[in-house]
């Protein structure tokens, strides 16, 4: 078989997995598959791939949040550790809570795609969950990275820390496997041909029900939508993003997570703003930034 590797990219980041441009000429293929059945074929690929990057970007959070946690622990302004300002300590929770929450819903993900073979619900769910999380997830993790840029302030920039590396991986997974207007067309089709997927979800939201009663509400607007089948395009990101936020609220209240009440209230409830940082008065702030990296 003739095929020609014309060059390397010049990219953005993720310098130690090269990729290249290459011409295939007149090369020898075979089907994967059964004719015309091409999408569906390689959804059962891409599914894999779309938790590889979900579990990517969680795992980018986690390093950005370590890096930010102990520099702000130990790095002192106006006479005292920055962690022990009230605005710095509001970011570094926001922080863990997303942190918290997107670990939370890669694993719930990777548990259903894990029993894909054996449990048609799980199998459902996995369909789907993995184009909300990989949508959701990987969209989060560059505004997140770069939060914690900022509790590093100019070090946060210079090489000698790891976080500028971080940051130019940081949008590669929401690109991977179909950047964010595929997940949500996909997750359009799946709802529309694959009404189980949508099943799959209500089951997994309606199954920890009666623990709070802002999730309780969130439930009821998405119930009609997921039992109506079928979803405008222009209105999918909103849809999608709505999913994702109402599945990690629910991954968290039925795992007894000391975060689930505050993470309803920020992202379902609308006590918090468009940035990190903009997290309602709790008294549960110190514990998230505690749990995410114990001193």
């Amino acid at each position: 078989n003739d095929f020609r590797l014309i060059r390397l990219k010049d990219k953005l980041g993720d310098w130690a997995n090269a990729s290249s441009e290459v011409e295939f000429c007149g090369a020898w293929a075979r089907r994967v598959g059964a004719e015309g059945r091409g999408v569906p074929t390689i959804i059962e690929m891409v599914m894999f791939t779309r938790l590889d990057c979900m579990l990517g970007s969680a795992a980018e959070m986690r390093m950005a949040l370590a890096q930010a946690i102990h520099h702000a622990r130990h790095r002192s302004s106006f006479g005292r550790p920055l962690c022990a300002h009230p605005l710095m300590r509001n970011v570094l929770a926001d922080l863990a809570l997303e942190a918290e929450a997107a670990l939370a819903f890669s694993l719930r993900v990777a548990h259903a795609v894990e029993l894909t073979s054996v449990d048609p619900v799980e199998a459902a769910f996995a369909r789907i969950a993995t184009a909300i999380g990989k949508y959701w997830l990987c969209k989060r993790a560059p505004a997140f990275v770069n939060e914690a840029q900022e509790c590093l302030g100019g070090a946060g920039y210079v090489e000698e820390s790891i976080l500028p590396r971080l940051y130019r991986q940081a949008p590669l997974n929401s690109i991977w496997e179909g950047s964010g207007n595929i997940q949500c067309l996909d997750v359009l089709r799946a709802l529309s041909r694959e009404p189980e997927t949508g099943a799959a979800v209500l089951a997994a939201l309606e199954a920890v029900q009666g623990r709070d009663a802002l999730f309780d509400a969130q439930v009821a607007k998405l119930r009609t939508v997921l039992l109506a089948g079928s979803t405008e395009e222009l209105g999918a990101r909103w849809l999608v993003e709505r999913l994702a936020l109402a599945l990690q609220a629910a991954i968290l209240l039925q795992s007894g997570s000391a975060a689930a009440s505050l993470f309803v209230r920020s992202r379902l409830g609308g006590e918090h703003g468009l940035a990190f940082g903009t997290l309602p008065a709790s008294e549960d702030l110190d514990a998230l930034i505690a749990r995410a990296l114990p001193p």
